[in-house]
């Protein structure tokens, strides 16, 4: 069953994972799992391209969002930086569960990369930033 998402920060992180779909389908990625959830974390993508697992967290955000929030253009604000230790620590911990979970081996080479996505949702734009292999 899918997720319903009903406040304007979880629509707008929908409309940013599948922006991030449709871009690493793009760039040769096939997806394996959308929102692998357990009670300790979440995991948005789980992807695979060549022979290594890709977790992906989005981070999304609109021009109209950060107008409200803060006086930083959409230029200056860096949504990585919300990826807190505590985040990270339970990002790890349902890494963990997946990999046990889905019998994945013990030599799979994987990695944690983080996407952000930039929503101009009024001129229906939006521009991605990867940051590759995030040290858990």
């Amino acid at each position: 069953m899918p997720k319903v998402f009903t406040s304007e920060t979880q629509k707008i992180g929908e409309i940013g994972e599948n922006i991030a779909i449709k871009f690493l389908v793009k760039h040769n990625f096939v997806i394996i799992e959308r929102n692998y959830t357990r009670k300790w974390g979440e995991l948005d993508i789980v992807a695979e391209k060549g022979n290594k697992l890709y977790f992906i967290e989005v981070k999304s955000v609109s021009r109209e969002t950060l107008a409200n929030v803060t006086h930083e253009t959409l230029d200056n604000y860096k949504p990585e930086d919300n990826m807190h230790p505590w985040k990270m620590k339970r990002m790890s911990r349902t890494i963990q569960t997946y990999l046990l979970n889905k019998n994945v081996p013990e030599d799979k080479e994987w990695q944690v990369d983080l996407l952000v996505v930039f929503l101009d949702i009024k001129n229906k734009k939006a521009k991605i930033k990867v940051v590759e292999d995030l040290i858990l």
